[in-house]
């Protein structure tokens, strides 16, 4: 109903969208020491300091949560609706073309840490109230927005402010993709050792140190290495190598644990070419973990059903030294399997390929039926602004909502982009923000107004 006042106020403050992003932008709010009344460190109380700011210059009813969480309330009556979003974000790491705690636009696109993973759609979500506010839409409903300083280090953030408050009936969260993300696969992250040796084909190995996160593939392996001159190729598999005084490293790209099909896995390529000059190590755990595999099908896995789709399976991390193995794998499985299930069946691979798992957690699947009233409301609202027939998707993510009841992901990314979130370079485009934008501001007229 209001979708073109909305568009069109969007079009006229874009600017000012974007200058806020970058004072969010600019706080380092990665987990850091626990201080007095600050639990996940100086960063993410500033930056949910900074929201609660940003919601009282609208008149918002704010509430802190001892610097665990921040609510927001807009409208009379109990908020029927709630959009829950972090402002915390991952450490910046290494491998950067811009600033990282900076928000750079270049040709039409926005860097910098939080850009899409959620500092950039908690922005969205409070200029998509400011927007109500300054049209004077007519809301009939109240709602939430709950910010969040703790999803990245492990959502003890929620589990507090869930014991002061209960959420709304209705909870999204710009923490996944569009149309609508009514279905999360479980997820499990498990770490292994064993010994044996890497050396073959006139390379000996010092030390290997590939991948910095279980959840992330690995685009970089660095490998402290002798070897002999004409051993070593310049591609491995579809990762460049590049010599150095102590070695090599191997570079391939970065992508989320669910999503590897964007990524070229360094380590399962430097596996792949060991294995293929001889080395029996490298052959077991290639056997398992073949590069260019996304299914886990060689580990026994390559489960899918009609809901969920196909299961995903990385091995993400690999270490040697000293003739000591370790490693770790992220693996994201159907709604019709269990992590016990999973489990057992990856537990047998390793052991079969000379390894023992030293640690397992895992997140069993999120779903909710496409007939809900909140699942409606959001797919009426993507037709609306996006002007193509919405639907519901499954991913492997492991959204803010996971373990929400009845909460789902409406955006902020669309399935087909690569905004290299937990990656450097991690960037919004100015287009998929303003999607952002209409998208919430109508989202609340739908289920509020």
């Amino acid at each position: 109903m209001f979708e073109k006042e909305i568009s069109e106020y969007f079009d006229k403050n874009i600017d000012n969208v974007i200058k806020s992003m970058k004072e969010i932008m600019s706080i380092d709010s990665s987990l850091s020491e626990p201080l007095e009344g600050k639990p996940f460190g100086e960063g993410s109380a500033k930056a949910l300091e900074w929201g609660a700011d940003f919601g009282r210059s609208l008149g918002m009813n704010v509430k802190n949560f001892d610097n665990y969480a921040v609510s927001m309330d807009y409208g009379e009556g109990d908020p029927v609706l709630g959009i829950l979003s972090h402002l915390d974000v991952v450490p910046a790491g290494e491998g950067w073309s811009f600033p990282p705690f900076d928000c750079t636009v270049k040709d039409g696109v926005i860097y910098g840490r939080g850009a899409i993973d959620d500092k950039g759609p908690s922005v969205a979500v409070l200029y998509a109230v400011k927007c109500i506010k300054e049209l004077g839409l007519p809301v009939k409903k109240g709602f939430r927005v709950i910010f969040g300083g703790n999803e990245e280090g492990g959502c003890q953030d929620i589990e507090y402010y869930q014991k002061k408050e209960p959420f709304p009936s209705m909870v999204f969260t710009p923490d996944g993709s569009f149309p609508v993300l009514n279905c999360e696969k479980g997820m499990l992250h498990l770490t292994f050792e064993g010994e044996g040796s890497f050396d073959c084909g006139g390379i000996k190995f010092g030390r290997i140190a590939g991948g910095t996160v279980i959840n992330a593939v690995p685009g970089k392996t660095v490998c402290t290495a002798a070897f002999d001159e004409g051993s070593l190729p310049e591609i491995m598999c579809d990762c460049e190598v590049k010599r150095s005084e102590e070695g090599f490293e191997i570079t391939g790209q970065s992508a989320h644990g669910s999503r590897p099909e964007l990524g070229r896995n360094t380590v399962t390529a430097l596996l792949e070419f060991l294995a293929e000059n001889g080395c029996e190590t490298a052959h077991r755990l290639s056997a398992a973990f073949p590069h260019g595999e996304f299914n886990g099908k060689s580990s026994g896995l390559g489960f899918s059903d009609s809901v969920s789709g196909e299961m995903t399976c990385v091995l993400t991390q690999l270490g040697y030294e000293n003739g000591k193995i370790t490693g770790g794998i992220d693996i994201r499985f159907p709604i019709d399997r269990t992590c016990a299930e999973i489990e057992e069946i990856i537990r047998k691979t390793l052991e079969n390929a000379g390894m023992n798992v030293t640690s397992c957690e895992g997140m069993e699947p999120h779903y909710v039926p496409e007939d809900s009233e909140l699942v409606q409301a959001l797919l009426k609202t993507y037709e609306k602004v996006k002007g193509e027939k919405g639907k519901c998707i499954a991913e492997g993510g492991i959204t803010y909502v996971h373990n929400t009841a009845g909460g789902v992901a409406f955006g902020a990314e669309f399935p087909w982009e690569n905004n290299n979130m937990h990656g450097p370079d991690e960037h919004i485009s100015v287009e998929t923000l303003k999607y952002n934008l209409n998208m919430y501001a109508n989202a609340i007229m739908e289920i509020c107004g």
